[in-house]
């Protein structure tokens, strides 16, 4: 017997996502700071990118919540009800069961990161680290390792260094950054391509991303840094007394 599937979550899940469309990723826990929902806090804006008839873009979400985070479940559950609804065509899609395997596949496939957690609670920024050295050029708050990462060359800022604070008000700023940026940016340079229909600009934006995380955003990296900034300096105080 054949299983049947609920049509609302086939497109949930991202069935009908358009291959050549701009991918735009968002893949990691949905803690409330990380603010997942704030691309989708202006709709009428997010629908005019999504439904460009000659440059549309799409969301893919993947993540879980910590079992005790309501509020974090509850933006999931935000996230899951937008991809179901026919009014978004399939835009928008949320991968379910998140794990490692899944995050291999998203970090390769997508392509653009987004990352707009509240500054400064960015803890370091893996997932986005991991995105650039696959040539996925990120599009995050100077907060966390893109702060010192960005070089105005491998991907773009949203906001300012150290955040504008919290509240309804610096979440408007923010996402106003967000729609901007693609509206002016990201989106023409993903579309502009040459007789043959390589996007120049962006695989240059791409080859940038690669040369400038691979080589510097790694666990070797982060134990010299450890070894030479902490354990060093912490041994030799400890020897000289």
């Amino acid at each position: 017997m054949k299983e049947k599937h609920d049509p609302a979550q086939v497109l949930a899940s991202g069935a009908l996502l358009d291959h050549p469309a701009l991918v735009i990723g968002f893949a990691r826990r949905f803690a409330s700071y990380k603010r997942a929902t704030l691309i989708l806090s202006d709709v009428p804006r997010l629908k005019k990118l999504l439904f460009d008839p000659w440059r549309p873009v799409q969301l893919v979400f993947a993540g879980k919540a910590h079992p005790a985070d309501d509020g974090g479940k509850a933006l999931i559950q935000q996230v899951y009800q937008l991809a179901k609804n026919p009014e978004f065509g399939g835009r928008i899609a949320f991968i379910e069961d998140y794990d490692m395997h899944v995050a291999r596949y998203l970090v390769q496939g997508v392509d653009m990161w987004l990352n707009n957690p509240l500054a400064p609670l960015e803890a370091c920024g893996t997932s986005g680290e991991k995105a650039g050295a696959n040539g996925v050029p990120n599009f995050s708050v100077l907060d966390g390792w893109w702060e010192e990462g960005y070089n105005e060359k491998n991907g773009w800022p949203i906001g300012q260094a150290g955040g504008r604070g919290s509240g309804p008000e610096a979440d408007a700023a923010d996402a106003d950054d967000i729609y901007r940026t693609l509206e002016q940016k990201i989106v023409p340079l993903y579309y502009d391509r040459d007789d043959v229909g390589v996007p120049r600009g962006w695989v240059k934006v791409m080859k940038e991303s690669i040369r400038s995380v691979a080589l510097e955003y790694g666990a070797d990296r982060m134990v010299k840094d450890y070894s030479n900034m902490l354990y060093a300096p912490k041994r030799e105080a400890v020897a000289s007394r």
